[in-house]
This record gives C-alpha cells, sequence and structure tokens, in this order.
C-alpha cells in the first residue's frame, strides 16, 4: 500500500481529481455500492425532514466527497507546504497559541468531517517556538492500513506526532513534563465499544452515545478545549474556524465539554450533510437498559 501511495502521489490533485470522478468515485457508489444501504439509513434517519430527492443527493454528494478525500489524503503525502496552504485554511490558529500560553495543552475536539486528516497541517501555522502538535488515533486491524494511515499523518504532523490511544495517559504525562506547549487533535465522533463509559446525547434524531475520554483528560489535567469547525466553499478547498468550548474545564458541568462538542459538530453538519462520514456505523448501538448496567 505505501508504495501504491508513492506512486499516485507523484500526480498532480487535479489529474487525481480525473482519478475521483472516472474509477473512485463510480466504483464505490455504483459497482461495490460501498455501504449504501447503511449511508442512506443514517442521512434519512438524520434528515425526517427532508425530500427523498434531497437525500439522494445529499448521499451522492457525499461519496464524491470521500472519493476527494481519498485522493486528497494520497495527495498530501508529498504536498509542500504552500500547497497545504492552498487547500486548508485556518482562520485564526492564534487562539490555540492563546490557549496554550494558558494551559499548556490544548485538545482539538473534531469530527469526521470534510478533511480530518488536512487539519494535522495545523502545526505548521504555529508561530510560538517549540509548540508541537500531536493526533490521537485508534490502531488500524490491518497493519499495513495501519502503517500507511500513521506515515501520511506523521508527513504533515511530524515523527512521533501520532499517539495510539491506548498509551495516550502516559504519553500526556510526559509530554506536559517537557514543558512545552502542545495541541492535541481528537476525533471525538467515533462510536463507542459495547462497555465502555459514554455520555448519551441527542445528535441529529438519534439518541447518541459519545466517548468522555478528551473530557476526563483535559479535566485531570486542566487543558484547554476547542471545537473544530470545517466547512468547504470548493472542491479541494477547506476553512476551519476554531472555537473555545473552555478553557477551565474544572469549571463546567460532568459531560458539559461532550455535550457542547456533540451540539456544535452537529450545526456543522447541517451546514453541509455532504461532508460527514455517513458510512460510520455511528448508532449501531443502543443506551443501555436499566436492567443491562
Amino acid at each position: 500500500m505505501r508504495i501504491l501511495i508513492s506512486i499516485l502521489s507523484l500526480l498532480p490533485l487535479r489529474a487525481l481529481y480525473v482519478l475521483s470522478d472516472g474509477l473512485i468515485y463510480p466504483l464505490m457508489y455504483y459497482v461495490i455500492r460501498y455501504r449504501r444501504k447503511l449511508s442512506y439509513n443514517n442521512i434519512r434517519s438524520s434528515f425526517p425532514e427532508k425530500s427523498e430527492q434531497e437525500i439522494q443527493t445529499i448521499q451522492k454528494k457525499f461519496y464524491h466527497h470521500f472519493a476527494d478525500v481519498i485522493v486528497e489524503i494520497i495527495h498530501s503525502y508529498r504536498a509542500t507546504d504552500e500547497q497545504m496552504r492552498q487547500h486548508i485554511h485556518f482562520q485564526n490558529p492564534e487562539l490555540l497559541e492563546e490557549l496554550a500560553q494558558k494551559t499548556q495543552g490544548v485538545f482539538l475536539m473534531l469530527g469526521h468531517i470534510g478533511n480530518w486528516e488536512y487539519t494535522a497541517d495545523i502545526h505548521k501555522r504555529f508561530t510560538l517556538p517549540n509548540m508541537q502538535h500531536y493526533n490521537v488515533y485508534r490502531k488500524q486491524s490491518n497493519p499495513s492500513a495501519d502503517r500507511a494511515m500513521v506515515l501520511l499523518r506523521e508527513k504533515r504532523s511530524g515523527k512521533d506526532s501520532g499517539i495510539e490511544k491506548h498509551v495516550l495517559l502516559r504519553r500526556l504525562i510526559a509530554i506536559r513534563n517537557i514543558g512545552s506547549p502542545f495541541t492535541i487533535g481528537l476525533i471525538s465522533d467515533q462510536k463507542p465499544s459495547p462497555g465502555n463509559d459514554y455520555y448519551w446525547t441527542d445528535f441529529l434524531h438519534h439518541d447518541t452515545g459519545f466517548l468522555g475520554g478528551g473530557e476526563i483528560l483535559a479535566r485531570k489535567f486542566g487543558f484547554s478545549v476547542v471545537f473544530v469547525k470545517v466547512t468547504k466553499p470548493y472542491r479541494g478547498h477547506y476553512e476551519v474556524v476554531l472555537s473555545t468550548i473552555t478553557d477551565n474545564p474544572a469549571s463546567t458541568e460532568p459531560f458539559a465539554i461532550t455535550d457542547e462538542f456533540a451540539h456544535r459538530l452537529e450545526d456543522n453538519i447541517r451546514t453541509q450533510p455532504e461532508l460527514w462520514l455517513w458510512t460510520h456505523n455511528r448508532w449501531k448501538w443502543s443506551r443501555p437498559q436499566p436492567n443491562q448496567v
């Protein structure tokens, strides 16, 4: 897989978009029909107010976007800093530096929206000396896919910038003890596994469980929490707006941070619903009943 990515990344992005339109999109949507039933049901149940035509339009736009994300990630393997600046614009990266000077660490809570892999480029926009950026990831079951994912992320964020979620606490302690300011990207809309403790709230017309790990760690270490809003004004370009959820997590009510993230993410999705990852089986698990706890 690494060799294939390396070869394809030699192509200019406009050529990769031809591949997206002519091969990847029709293969996923028409031939393989990759999770089409799941994505349709997810969109349909999330927007009961929309017509059947609107739902189908969102679904097709999503698969076009998803195909683009695949080739954009491949392109980023060799993309220069200047090229990345042409594709993702952070409107207010200075907010992270201001918060890091106050609380040292800043958690960036984001969803699978837009091109979430591009957000790792945020550290290229820092001006504060020694400020670092890390990304938390879930290890893939396929070793080849896992190595490729880590390689692509480290290409933008630097070596050892990826933190596997099972060692996050240990790495956080080590990073904090270094004393330099830093940010950590947390993709926080993943489906929790059964048996984990999570917070339930209404999200896109579903009773939805959210992992509270980011909030728990923010409270433990006193780190600020920021929401990452992503929009796509046109193909190949993403706009990112950062907004503070809290710079004093200890002062918030339990699960208030997680709840605020969920509501802001829903607002973001409703702005451009085709940008969210609808093939994710997000609502596979239901809230446990009292006799199941």
